[in-house]
């Protein structure tokens, strides 16, 4: 497996896999399906992007961002179904904590659905602490699942 910085060339298998991962929905709060360009911009070199790191094994098999939301610097993780819990996760944020800290970020938020037990576990594995919840944080059907907002220093 490869971990390395993401290039605008990987957003169509960036897209294909977070598609994939909100077609099954449960582990993230996305809901309407990313173009290429949605992604290039959201997560690989838009405005509001700080980081961007994947893994590869043949094809795109996870990613992880960084960008600024909301005021502050929150990260987005995705590993292609089948494969969560195997390390993949915890290979690519290694490069991603040494390119948040070469970026001088200060702290980076998860915000993960109340739902997603993988998630929820994954974040707090790598150190992240709850810091606020939001028990209403509904989709867009309605179905309330609430969110847990998690933060980890890096200084």
């Amino acid at each position: 497996m490869l971990i390395r910085d993401t290039r605008p060339a990987d957003a169509a298998e960036m897209a294909d896999l977070l598609n994939a991962i909100i077609a099954i929905g449960g582990t993230t709060a996305h809901q309407e399906p990313k173009s290429p360009d949605q992604v290039r911009k959201g997560y690989i070199d838009g405005p509001e992007v700080r980081t961007s790191v994947l893994a590869q094994d043949g094809q795109v098999i996870g990613w992880q961002s960084i960008d600024v939301w909301q005021g502050g610097f929150h990260i987005g993780s995705f590993v292609r179904p089948g494969i969560q819990a195997r390390g993949v996760g915890a290979q690519m944020f290694a490069l991603t904590l040494q390119r948040a800290r070469a970026a001088g970020i200060p702290e980076i938020i998860a915000s993960i659905r109340a739902d997603n037990v993988p998630g929820l576990a994954f974040y707090a594995k790598m150190g992240f602490v709850d810091f606020a919840h939001d028990p209403d944080f509904a989709l867009k059907d309605g179905t309330v699942v609430g969110r847990i907002h998690r933060k980890l220093s890096l200084v």
